[in-house]
């Protein structure tokens, strides 16, 4: 299967952004951030190469990348693979089901 474009929706643009940070003030460091961003991109890659590989989750087109203790929820979406949450697993699942329930995909304005 050829690779996709990876596009991240603002929810999930902003849940990984805020763990980055969190991270950063938690640790009075980025060195932890900065080594998680390189697995989101590696992960995401993998994902964009062969979407089908990880795990059907109970919504609707949706599947789940699992990286530590993060999860990367996404959809495949004619050739684009669409990032629909970034999950810190240690986070309340009953906040993450409110998420995947929404039926909208918010999408960055590229303009």
């Amino acid at each position: 299967m050829a690779k996709r474009k990876v596009i991240w929706t603002r929810t999930a643009d902003i849940q990984f952004v805020g763990i980055l940070e969190y991270w950063v003030n938690r640790n009075k460091s980025n060195t932890y951030s900065k080594k998680l961003v390189k697995l989101v991109s590696e992960r995401t890659n993998q994902i964009a190469e062969q979407p089908l590989t990880f795990k059907a989750t109970d919504f609707k087109d949706t599947r789940v990348a699992s990286l530590s203790n993060f999860s990367i929820y996404y959809k495949c979406h004619g050739t684009d693979i669409i990032i629909t949450a970034f999950w810190d697993n240690r986070q309340n699942p009953k906040k993450l089901l409110k998420i995947l329930e929404n039926k909208k995909l918010t999408l960055p304005n590229n303009g």
